[in-house]
């Protein structure tokens, strides 16, 4: 499945993301102690929703455009974190993480990030021209290993592949588990597409091999009943979430399923701890 940022840019998988996110980077806040941030797969950090690709899939009218219009105090934070980058009540303009992760640091708080792609790497850079961040243009994987264990005391890595590789999720399995033996208790995001449950349910089953204590699984599903072939939605794993973040993430998922459900669906917010 190739999910390239920019024709996904505010889709509902980027509201649940950037949500999910937000409140997990605000929770590790809590301690003053210094955070390293990693996006190992950046993108290019700012989306023009007006653009060819992004008006070719049209997804952000049932993402942002959602959230915008729906009034749940508790998306308030994602809202502010998109309207950041916009001069007008409606977005025009869709921060990638990269950017949102640029409004939550600290002083004391570093931000690195990486892209490969020759493109998208030079607009990662003209889009994040004026803040502290570190851009790399390395492989993700080498990159994700290669800065573990971070320099500051605690840190986030979010890792957001587009899939366009058949191999992406075994090289995710290692890699995590290798990312493991280095950070035991780091906390690592993983975003994933859901298209085909079986194949999954396979994932799932090798990444519980990996043997994480704490693991979170969080999974966005669109529709009411699968949806054979097609995108059917999104979920993160987490490992090692803070316990003020799992604490006050109940009513947040309702919050987003609410708005985020397809017409004539309810769908549903899932979440499943994987570990021992």
């Amino acid at each position: 499945m190739n999910y390239r940022h920019s024709f996904h840019a505010g889709n509902s998988a980027d509201v649940v993301k950037h949500s999910l996110l937000i409140a997990l980077v605000r929770a590790l806040q809590h301690k003053q102690s210094a955070l390293t941030l990693i996006d190992t797969h950046a993108g290019c950090g700012l989306y023009d929703l007006g653009g060819e690709q992004a008006r070719r899939t049209g997804e952000s009218m049932q993402g942002v455009m959602r959230a915008f219009a729906d009034t749940n105090p508790l998306l308030n934070d994602y809202r502010v974190a998109v309207q950041a980058v916009n001069a007008g009540a409606e977005p025009m303009l869709y921060p990638g993480s990269p950017q949102i992760l640029a409004q939550l640091l600290r002083p004391q708080d570093v931000l690195i990030l990486n892209e490969k792609h020759p493109e998208d790497v030079q607009a990662l850079r003209s889009a994040m021209r004026g803040t502290s961040a570190a851009v790399h243009e390395r492989d993700a994987y080498e990159l994700w290993l290669a800065m573990l264990p971070p320099r500051t005391p605690r840190g986030v890595v979010v890792v957001d592949p587009p899939y366009e590789q058949t191999d992406e999720r075994a090289r995710i399995t290692v890699a995590l588990a290798a990312a493991c033996r280095k950070w035991a208790h780091g906390v690592t995001v993983i975003w994933y597409p859901l298209k085909d449950r079986a194949a999954h349910l396979r994932w799932k089953a090798q990444l519980r091999k990996i043997g994480i204590a704490k693991f979170l699984s969080v999974e966005h599903w669109l529709y009411d009943g699968d949806q054979p072939g097609i995108y059917n939605g999104a979920g993160l794993f987490i490992v090692n979430p803070p316990y003020a973040f799992t604490q006050a993430l109940p009513p947040l998922l309702e919050a987003l399923r609410a708005a985020l459900a397809p017409e004539g669906h309810r769908g549903a917010i899932t979440t499943d701890w994987l570990g021992d």
